[in-house]
């Protein structure tokens, strides 16, 4: 009983300890850009949906095409007379009623039906079709491109969440220091208690900070999961790759990027392209349509067709018809018109859709500048807040200054650190922003990282 037990307990402990090992790696396996984004763009169900819209545009495309082949029909029809057909002869004929036909007739006919001229409406018809599937696929490039952006701002505020942590850590340590200090120095009769209370208060306040900026992280790496389509609670950690190189694109070269490349610009100028067709589509009814129709038929007084003793068992015919509508009060006329209004408003849309992204490039243009100069700005600040602090620290130690004083400069001190890791990863954020106001899709290349996943995020980004 004993070595049952005591096996149990081996056990138990061996399987804790492979579980916190196995959570271990995967926790110590860090995802790069790349990576995150192949994850993304491999589960997200965003862009199958947009996949299911191309490929319902391209069967609609096809469907378009038929248009242009011959139809194909057959019916079988009986009909019963009753009585069967006669002419009554007139008096005095010996023959009272002459009998023209069967009362029972089957009828067997193949029809086919090839459109010659329809006024344009089948070519303008599959022009519609062609212009769809077209907008589909832009549209499917848009929503990956807005996929590529949702991971990577949320890959770069884990990023600056994590530096963040770091910062709130190193304050924390530092502000224990400076109690342990205070403490010591009260100790010895140096300085008043005031200076250790002050220290601990301080300390109380960096620790709620680093509680605060953890909770800050967890969240940042539930919303990673979630954009990933992992489970919420799966363990986080990326490469950090936040640097700083100066963008050097002016914002008019940026704005004709993004009027160039923008999916929803190109979606908009398809619709109005498709407007257009859609007055051709209506114009055509202004003309005849002609089709040219063939029809064979078999013919007889039973099932099996073998004609009767009043007509031949089979006739074939082919012919051109023409069709015509000559009036019907105006419609088609009104119908234009509506379809004219509606092409105008094609076009202002999309006149307005390129306002928009004017205005979306020239935002994210100077997020990315002011992101630049706030890098300059706090990293110069780093180095005069560690001096200051520095002088404080050393002029307290040398009881010329006041706890007060190192502790402001502690506090300034920390604030510039986050300050810096603000400014650097929201210049990366403002960076992925501005490349998807420009409609620029991501490569591989673009953040350095060369893995297995290159081609996998290639193909998902090339439509």
């Amino acid at each position: 009983m004993r070595r049952i037990v005591r096996t149990g307990i081996l056990s138990g402990i061996l399987l804790v300890f492979i579980t916190c090992v196995a959570n271990a790696q995967e926790a110590a396996v860090p995802l790069t850009l790349e990576e995150s984004i192949a994850i993304a763009l491999r589960q997200s169900v965003v862009i199958q949906s947009a996949r299911e819209g191309v490929t319902a545009s391209e069967a609609r495309k096809k469907e378009a095409f038929t248009g242009f082949l011959p139809k194909l029909s057959t019916t079988y029809n009986y009909t019963r007379n009753d009585p069967a057909p006669y002419i009554k002869q007139p008096s005095p004929s010996p023959i009272t009623n002459l009998t023209i036909g069967t009362q029972d007739n089957y009828i067997w006919s193949l029809d086919a039906r090839q459109p010659l001229f329809t006024g344009g409406r089948l070519e303008a018809n599959y022009e519609i079709s062609r212009l769809g599937l077209n907008a589909s696929k832009q549209e499917e490039m848009g929503t990956v491109q807005d996929i590529v952006l949702e991971v990577k701002r949320s890959y770069y505020t884990i990023l600056k969440a994590k530096r963040l942590v770091g910062v709130a850590k190193q304050s924390v340590e530092q502000f224990i220091a400076q109690k342990d200090l205070a403490k010591n120095f009260y100790e010895v009769g140096l300085v008043p208690r005031n200076d250790y209370l002050q220290a601990e208060v301080r300390l109380a306040d960096g620790t709620q900070s680093l509680v605060r900026t953890e909770n800050r992280l967890e969240e940042s790496h539930a919303r990673f999961n979630t954009i990933l389509r992992r489970p919420v609670s799966t363990p986080v950690d990326v490469v950090d790759i936040l640097d700083y190189k100066p963008y050097e694109k002016e914002f008019d070269e940026c704005l004709q990027t993004a009027m160039d490349n923008r999916p929803e610009i190109q979606v908009f100028a398809l619709k109005a392209e498709q407007a257009g067709k859609k007055v051709k589509v209506v114009e055509s009814e202004f003309y005849p349509s002609v089709n040219l129709v063939g029809s064979y038929q078999r013919y007889g007084d039973s099932a099996d067709l073998n004609g009767s003793a009043y007509r031949n068992p089979e006739n074939w015919s082919v012919a051109a018809v023409a069709t015509w509508d000559l009036w019907e009060w105006g419609r088609t006329k009104y119908s234009r018109d509506a379809s004219v209004s509606q092409e105008k408003q094609a076009v202002n849309a999309l006149t307005n859709v390129k306002d928009q992204v004017a205005l979306d490039v020239k935002n994210a243009w100077l997020a990315v500048k002011e992101a630049e100069k706030l890098i300059a700005v706090t990293r110069t600040s780093i180095e005069q807040a560690e001096e200051n602090y520095r002088i404080n620290q050393e002029r307290y130690r040398e009881q010329v200054s006041r706890m007060t004083d190192v502790l402001d400069a502690l506090t300034l001190l920390t604030f510039a650190r986050a300050s810096w890791s603000n400014a650097l990863s929201d210049y990366h954020i403002a960076l992925a922003a501005l490349e998807r106001a420009m409609g620029v899709s991501w490569k591989p290349e673009d953040s350095g990282q060369v893995t297995g996943d290159s081609k996998e995020v290639s193909e998902c980004l090339s439509v």
